[in-house]
């Protein structure tokens, strides 16, 4: 009977080890600094109809950031914004409208959206994919975001500032 209570003993031992080393990796990979949500590789966006208003289509990019990443700070609208139709650029250039200013925190449980706006005029080109360099406050941040949904463009199409929720 000893030896069956030593043979318990050690391996109740051996197993709280093994418990507490995990216990110190699981607390040394949460206080570890997280990549940001900001990088291109960190993030996913769709893109989505809108509400409708006086004269232009508007289309929604969500972009939602997974558990594991650090929340950043976005200001403004996206630049080098590029259209393309199953893989084939359609060579229309994006201007911007809004504040470009205003800063809003971007991270896991906090989405953020911008607006793609399109005039209604009857010419609008089909398209399934935009890509896009994010902005913080003090510049850009390095990499080309993609996004990929059901949208149109059109000369003149405009794209609106970062702002908070999906």
């Amino acid at each position: 009977m000893r030896t069956n209570r030593t043979s318990v003993a050690v391996v109740a031992i051996a197993l709280a080890a093994i418990a507490s080393v995990g216990t110190a990796r699981a607390a040394t990979s949460s206080d570890a600094a997280a990549p940001s949500a900001c990088r291109p590789a960190n993030h996913l966006a769709k893109i989505r109809q809108d509400q409708a208003s006086s004269g232009h289509v508007h289309f929604r990019v969500t972009l939602t950031a997974p558990k594991g990443y650090a929340a950043c700070r976005l200001a403004g609208s996206p630049t080098d914004v590029a259209f393309a139709h199953h893989g084939t650029p359609l060579g229309i250039t994006a201007g911007e409208y809004g504040d470009q200013t205003a800063v809003v925190t971007f991270g896991p449980g906090r989405p953020v959206h911008f607006d793609i706006q399109v005039s209604n005029n009857g010419h609008a080109t089909p398209a399934d994919e935009a890509s896009f360099t994010l902005r913080a406050p003090d510049g850009e941040i390095p990499g080309t975001s993609v996004a990929e949904g059901r949208f149109e463009v059109t000369a003149g199409t405009v794209i609106g500032p970062i702002q908070p929720g999906a």
